[in-house]
């Protein structure tokens, strides 16, 4: 029998804080009142059933300064009911995983009634954000105080307050203990070790746990291309026809790791209960606008917006944008030609050590240059995109991720492929390919990393001073912690962060054959990249939401792409070389027709070992098989049953008409 939240008590008196809601200074006390009472009332009365207190009583905002700042949590039992609606699976113990229910709940590995661990707190933080986002409008028609906040029924509360400016932010609490715990496994200790990505999981949820997964699957994957590629950069190899075994190895490379990645993740979010979660109905993004109508699927009133519209927008002005961008990303590449004809005549002329080190500055200044054009063109894309107004928050990163690879790519690839097909000029693509790559490295380990830390490290000295100078009776820990969390920068996800590994991969893939010291470099990147990306989410960044995944996504079709156009472009290099063209000294267009079969038949290998490798290993099919199979037999039975009972009351009715 499903247990409903009407039915059983879910207030408790004292509760752990588990998320933050920050308020406006100048919110009306009617507009409070009646967000609290929208929290905590229940479930069947409109509510969320969560429960709610301010960061401060009436004495203590008299004594510190106001602070608009609200505690949210709920219930062990209000947690588990809530875990049953966002469809959370966990570990039965007969090793199976299924969608958990309440009614079930003993069923389950690890669970017990005195036991407050069987759900992670990023678990519970999960669901806490999942109830406020679904506080819906019911017979209102504005935001209490605030007329020109309109409601319609069905709208998310939580949304509209947001973009209202009556709540500025909504985060979850950081678990010091947990965090320090977790710490102390992962990065305090700068040792070669595997990641904890289970408990990267149990703290950050899901998604943050698959990116730090790839970046150690990566980074391990890397170890073969480093150890191949330093002995022909040691013995100085100079001739790059010599490289053809490390660019056919390259070949084969990159398309096993991104199969073996897939089979590992498959795994790991089976593990995770996140492979085998049903998908939700995906609602309206949040900055999504129209004309107030009823959506034909879910019967809701909702905003409408004509796709013809959006397409106009996207082919009328994005693109056209996105294409000028391009064209002055070419314009900037040809200025750095320019200098490094400048420094090379230089060199030539004077000979000296300074003008042979001068040698290196064009491609340093054009490397900077390319990181602050890919920043600016972010928010540029980020804008074009949200005006856009693409419904789904899917559609919305689909069409952002596609607009910023395609710069990326060209601003950061552009110049090497002009060197390498256009001028011809090996010494130049590997000076270019190394400073480029090395870099960019240091320019986000700098910008993304130990900038923010120092910064959070100030802000941090400061709220401790004034947290000590206060004499009032308060429990210090958590308002310190509170508003010291409140200040930290937020985590806009994983996007800049795989977009990082993207273009590293890049480097070393298309060219691997001109630079083979590219993987080392990445490697060592890597290794701090880890530790730098783990500081920055325990210690610069408030902790992120949880967000369930059962794969890297779009990034997955991303990397494949990339390693498409390496063997394009590693079978173009090496039918340049002298050593190929020695062997055509005549005709040239017998040497293309050779690339260009054997670049095919480089393909067609690449997508049978593609087909080969399954993308789940067999125990996991056959376990998904196992699941599919026994949710239909649910079905199925529930048919019957349903059938059966029908068919008994046809039976009455038939008795009582023909009684007399």
């Amino acid at each position: 029998m499903k247990v409903t939240l009407s039915a059983l008590d879910t207030h408790e008196s004292s509760f752990t804080p588990l998320v933050v809601i920050e308020l406006a200074q100048d919110v009306k006390e009617e507009t409070k009142e009646w967000l609290k009472n929208r929290i905590i009332t229940k479930k069947k009365d409109g509510g969320a059933q969560l429960s709610f207190r301010p960061l401060l009583n009436k004495y203590e905002k008299e004594t510190l300064e106001n602070q608009n700042l609200y505690l949210v949590g709920a219930s062990k039992i209000r947690l588990l009911l809530g875990a049953e609606a966002v469809g959370l699976v966990k570990e039965c113990s007969d090793n199976t995983m299924r969608a958990f229910t309440y009614g079930t709940r003993h069923s389950f590995r690890d669970f017990d009634d005195d036991n407050n661990d069987f759900l992670s707190m990023a678990e519970r933080q999960f669901i806490i954000k999942h109830e406020l986002e679904n506080l819906r409008a019911r017979d209102e028609k504005m935001i209490p105080g605030y007329p020109q906040a309109k409601l319609y029924p069905g709208k998310s509360l939580l949304r509209r307050l947001l973009t209202s400016g009556i709540v500025v932010q909504v985060f979850p609490l950081h678990d010091n203990e947990a965090l320090k715990k977790l710490e102390d496994t992962w990065y305090t200790r700068f040792t070669l070790k595997f990641q904890p990505i289970d408990r990267i999981r149990g703290y950050f949820g899901e998604t943050i746990a698959l990116y730090f997964g790839f970046l150690e699957y990566f980074t391990f994957a890397l170890i073969p291309m480093a150890i191949i590629g330093l002995p022909y950069y040691l013995f100085a190899w100079e001739d790059y026809d010599k490289y053809v075994i490390f660019a056919s190895f390259n070949l084969i490379w990159s398309t096993v790791i991104l199969e073996v990645w897939k089979r590992g993740c498959a795994s790991m979010t089976y593990r995770w209960g996140t492979l085998v979660m049903k998908r939700k109905f995906e609602e309206p993004r949040p900055g999504y606008h129209g004309v107030l109508g009823i959506n034909p699927v879910t019967g809701r009133e909702e905003p409408l917006y004509p796709s013809y519209k959006r397409q106009l927008r996207i082919y009328l002005v994005s693109l056209p944008f996105v294409c000028l961008c391009l064209y002055f990303s070419l314009f900037v590449m040809m200025i750095y030609f320019d200098m490094e004809a400048w420094a090379l005549g230089l060199h030539e002329d004077s000979g000296s050590e300074w003008t042979s080190i001068l040698l290196y500055v064009p491609s340093i200044i054009y490397a900077i240059v390319i990181e602050i054009m890919n920043r600016l063109y972010r928010y540029a894309a980020e804008f074009l995109t949200s005006w856009e107004n693409h419904r789904l928050e899917s559609a919305y990163q689909n069409h952002l991720i596609l607009k910023v690879l395609v710069f990326n790519f060209l601003n950061c690839f552009a110049s090497l492929f002009y060197i390498a097909f256009v001028l011809r000029d090996m010494k130049l693509l590997r000076q270019s390919l190394a400073t480029l790559l090395i870099t960019s490295q240091i320019l986000n380990q700098i910008v993304e990393s130990l900038l923010p830390y120092w910064l959070q490290k100030k802000h941090h000295v400061q709220v401790k001073k004034k947290v000590e100078a206060l004499k009032a009776d308060i429990d210090a820990t958590l308002y310190e912690q509170v508003v010291l969390e409140k200040e930290m920068g937020t985590y806009l996800g994983t996007f800049d962060d795989y977009l990082e590994l993207f273009l590293q991969f890049g480097y070393v893939s298309l060219f691997s054959c001109v630079y083979p010291l590219a993987a080392a470099f990445a490697v060592l990147n890597n290794l701090t990249e880890v530790n730098s990306d783990a500081l920055k989410m325990c210690r610069v960044l408030k902790r992120p939401f949880s967000e369930p995944s059962a794969s890297i996504g779009v990034w997955q079709l991303a990397f494949e792409t990339m390693s498409v156009i390496s063997v394009v472009t590693n079978c173009a290099l090496i039918g340049m070389s002298p050593q190929v063209n020695a062997l055509f000294p005549e005709s040239k267009t017998d040497l293309v027709l050779i690339v260009v079969a054997v670049e095919h038949m480089l393909l067609a290998l690449k997508f049978i070992l593609a087909f080969a490798i399954p993308d789940k290993p067999r125990h996991i099919q056959m376990k998904l098989a196992r699941l599919e199979f026994e949710s239909l037999e649910a079905l199925k039975q529930q048919q019957m049953k349903l059938t059966a009972e029908n068919l008994k009351e046809e039976c009455r009715e038939g008795g009582k008409e023909k009684a007399p």
